[in-house]
């Protein structure tokens, strides 16, 4: 399958390769950086089909109404008709839009002048359910004839069960705003994964490739060194997928998260599931795990899914006065998990494996997980 913008966005770096051939440079590449480790790298979990993968998008439009995607280190649009990893059902929401837009003379932002209406879209999707929520994000907290707008964009894209206008006026690269209006439906859609329900807004977390996330937390399952009457530390916990899914598993899970809304959602998810087992809290990782050591907290383990940063000193500091039997860390950057694993080894914790998955297929990334043990437990 060709690339129709020939890779001018900058998201595709192995769009023309092979995909078992992208499989072996990343699975090489990624062998070399854990290699001070001495430990069995096991081969990348990849796709049967890695195309059309893609649950979230943002595009932008242009003065022709022509949506496509920021050309790499740059403010200038690429026009598409269809990304390979964007699936159909994207594609036809994105043209009824263009349409709508044009026919309303929707005005789309000059971001030199400062001026119009339209600044991105961003269409989620739930995947085992078919459900599309839509993003506007405007410049202004007025969208004159909304409720026309999205009546005839729901008839003829039926899968669309939410609009929502995010006002978003900073001259800013940060495409949404906390601003937000729900025009059409309840402000968010329901998926379900690994057996649970989640609903999913604007802006939670959520990963992006629906089937490798099924697998990745299936690894997580696998690897939990459990009793039943553990507690669980899940941290840096998002909306709660990884936690709720280990929760039928052990006796307690805590949730912890620090973005707010994301938080939000984990709470009504966890009612949503009537998972009575778990807790959430809306705090920083490193901060609320200094406060589990000074109360003193029985810990048995540990879940870490840190953003692309990594985590920190301090929380790993915390994890050796807590002293729980494992650490299960799931990263989307194993170049920062490596740092990390050498803080880990200082106080203690060794690992034997790494588990690679490819939840972004022709992308230079990969997902890893490790389960870190307490040696002298």
């Amino acid at each position: 399958m060709n690339c129709q913008v020939n890779k001018k966005c900058g998201s595709c770096q192995y769009i023309e390769m092979k995909y078992d051939k992208q499989l072996q440079l990343k699975y090489e590449e990624y062998k070399d950086i854990y290699k001070d480790f001495h430990v069995k790298i096991y081969p990348i979990q990849g796709m049967k089909n890695p195309y059309g993968y893609r649950n979230k998008v943002i595009v932008a439009f242009n003065k022709k109404y022509e949506y496509g995607l920021y050309e790499e280190n740059s403010h200038r649009i690429v026009p598409i008709q269809k990304c390979l990893l964007h699936d159909q059902e994207t594609h036809d929401v994105l043209n009824r839009l263009q349409l709508l837009f044009k026919k309303n003379r929707i005005s789309i932002y000059d971001s030199k002048r400062k001026r119009g209406l339209l600044k991105h879209v961003l269409i989620r999707r739930a995947v085992s359910t078919n459900q599309t929520l839509v993003v506007l994000v405007v410049n202004e907290p007025m969208f004159k004839g909304s409720k026309r707008f999205c009546q005839e964009l729901t008839n003829k894209c039926p899968t669309v069960k939410s609009v929502v206008l995010n006002i978003n006026s900073r001259q800013t690269s940060v495409v949404l705003s906390k601003n937000e209006k729900v025009l059409y439906g309840k402000g968010f859609i329901v998926d379900e994964l690994c057996g649970l329900t989640f609903k999913i807004s604007a802006q939670s977390f959520y990963q992006i490739n629906h089937s490798q996330c099924e697998k990745l937390y299936q690894k997580v399952i696998d690897l939990l060194d459990v009793k039943k009457e553990d507690t669980i530390l899940d941290t840096y916990c998002g909306i709660g997928t990884i936690g709720m899914v280990v929760s039928k598993y052990v006796d307690h899970v805590i949730g912890v998260e620090l973005n707010k809304e994301a938080y939000k959602d984990a709470l009504n998810n966890g009612k949503m599931n009537r998972i009575e087992n778990i807790k959430f809290y809306n705090d920083d990782a490193t901060e609320f795990m200094k406060k589990q050591v000074a109360l003193n907290q029985k810990v048995d383990g540990v879940i870490m899914d840190p953003p692309r940063a990594g985590s920190t000193k301090e929380f790993i500091h915390a994890i050796q006065v807590l002293n729980p039997r494992y650490v299960i860390y799931v990263s989307c950057d194993p170049h920062t998990q490596v740092n990390d694993l050498k803080e880990f080894q200082k106080i203690g914790y060794s690992f034997k494996d790494v588990y690679l998955y490819d939840m972004f297929p022709h992308t230079q990334h990969v997902e890893s997980i490790v389960l870190l043990s307490n040696v002298e437990k």
